[in-house]
């Protein structure tokens, strides 16, 4: 690979550092640090470190005395970290600028550096979070809407376990004349999948249209629930209810029911008594629905809670 002067200029001329990363290094560069800026960059979906600008805006070019033998730094790096990062020497008019070409890692897979996962932050490097890392070893496993929920099922099951008048409903459709239709939709949805005969139900077809989440094993943990507190904390619980249904048959009903136990008003107007919620519907519905797409579903034994209190109420 051969960077020209008009790539180095534009790369100065970066808004943001994104996949760059520059450092003055006038003299010279700690090894270690150069090791774990190679880890870093690498789990971030791979870069360049360029040696002899300033990472200050305006970029200017400095010049850099570090690694004056760099076939060298760049075999040290295959040896200790086991992935290859390209060297490459640029002699401009300010200076002597090095860039470390940085491949990504692979696929379901994050280097670490003596044990340690490493991301950028700000100027500083730092571990990589436990969900970060987590998303990482998932990368390239089927997801887990597309496992599978109950396996070799009739058709007459799938109808008994999810509510497929529901399905049509919400999108507007009418409902199919024959049961084939009814199959044939909610198959092309991936919503179940038809084998010899029989059918599975994936964990989406499952998590949204169940009738009855607890006859999917596994599946009753992540219904929602519903706490509501007594006072501002947790010391004492008035209710704890816990849903059933799939989070798209049952959204209305669960929005309903939080909004239910939201604390309200009563304004007396000249001839009517009228309630007027604390909180509007369109915060709580946003709130709910946030709740339910943003957990975690690789998470065992997790389920969404709602908690109410007496000056509040929060998603988790």
């Amino acid at each position: 690979m051969k960077t020209t002067l008009t790539e180095l200029v534009k790369w100065l001329e970066e808004k943001s550092e994104g996949n760059l990363e520059f450092k003055e290094a006038k003299n010279q560069f700690d090894t270690t640090k150069l090791m774990k800026y190679c880890v870093a960059i690498a789990n971030e979906g791979g870069g360049k470190l360029i040696l002899g600008v300033t990472d200050k805006k305006p970029r200017m070019v400095v010049g850099s005395q570090a690694f004056q033998d760099y076939e060298d730094i760049q075999s040290k790096i295959l040896a200790k970290l086991r992935f290859r990062v390209e060297v490459e020497e640029i002699q401009h008019p300010h200076g002597r600028v090095l860039v470390f070409h940085i491949p990504s890692r692979p696929t379901g897979t994050a280097y670490h550096f003596e044990g340690a996962y490493l991301m950028r932050s700000t100027e500083d490097l730092v571990p990589m979070s436990e969900d970060r890392l987590r998303a990482i070893f998932n990368e390239g496993k089927p997801s887990w809407l597309s496992e599978i929920a109950l396996r070799g099922i009739a058709s007459d099951d799938v109808v008994r376990l999810l509510d497929t008048q529901s399905y049509f409903d919400l999108l507007k459709l009418p409902y199919p004349a024959t049961r084939e239709n009814v199959l044939e939709r909610l198959e092309g949805e991936r919503l179940i999948i038809a084998k010899q005969g029989v059918y599975d139900v994936t964990n989406l077809g499952a998590i949204l249209f169940a009738k009855d989440l607890k006859a999917f094993e596994g599946l009753h943990r992540k219904a929602p629930r519903v706490i509501v507190y007594e006072g501002k904390g947790k010391t004492k619980t008035k209710s704890d209810k816990p849903g059933t249904k799939g989070y798209a048959v049952g959204f209305e009903r669960l929005v309903d029911y939080v909004s239910s136990q939201l604390p309200s008003n009563e304004v007396i107007g000249k001839a009517l008594r009228e309630t007027i919620q604390m909180y509007p519907e369109i915060a709580i519905r946003e709130l709910v629905a946030n709740a339910l797409i943003h957990q975690d579903f690789n998470e065992v034994g997790t389920s969404v809670m709602i908690e109410i209190y007496v000056d509040r109420y929060r998603g988790l």
